[in-house]
C-alpha cells in the first residue's frame, strides 16, 4: 500500500506532503487566496501522470534497446464542459521511425498513474 501524509504548512491553504522520507509543500495561487508557496494540489497531479510516462517510458525503451534521448513530457489541464482534459506532449531528442513513436504512444497511456486516475477509483473515510 502506498501512504501519504498531509498537514498544514502555515497560511490559508498551504499543506506539507510527505512522502516517505521526502517533503513537497503544496499550495494554492494567490489570486484564489493562497500564498503561492507551492505547488496546487492539480498542478501534482499533472507532475505525477508526466513523471509516471516518462518513466514508463524509458523502461520500455531499455527493454527494447531504443535510444530516446532527452525524453520530455509537457502536460496542460483545463475543464472542458465537466470533464477533465489532460493533454500531453511527448518530445525525444533522438530520431525514432514513426512505428517506435506510435508505440511509445499506446505505451504512455499505460502508465500505472494515467490507468489509475482513468480507471475507476473509490475514495474512502476510514475513521
Amino acid at each position: 500500500m502506498t501512504s501519504v501524509h498531509v498537514a498544514s504548512a502555515g497560511g490559508p491553504f498551504a499543506q506539507t506532503v510527505t512522502i516517505r522520507h521526502h517533503e513537497v509543500l503544496s499550495d494554492e495561487l494567490t489570486d484564489v487566496g493562497g500564498e503561492d508557496r507551492g505547488p496546487g494540489p492539480t498542478e501534482l497531479l499533472l507532475a505525477s501522470v508526466g513523471a509516471c510516462v516518462a518513466m514508463t517510458l524509458k523502461m520500455y525503451a531499455g527493454r527494447k534497446g531504443w535510444e530516446l534521448g532527452d525524453l520530455q513530457v509537457d502536460l496542460s489541464g483545463r475543464d472542458d464542459q465537466g470533464v477533465y482534459v489532460i493533454e500531453r506532449r511527448i518530445s525525444y531528442g533522438a530520431l525514432l521511425s514513426d512505428e517506435q513513436r506510435q508505440r511509445l504512444g499506446e505505451i504512455a497511456g499505460r502508465c500505472p498513474v494515467s490507468r489509475r486516475i482513468t480507471g475507476t477509483v473509490e475514495i474512502r473515510s476510514v475513521d
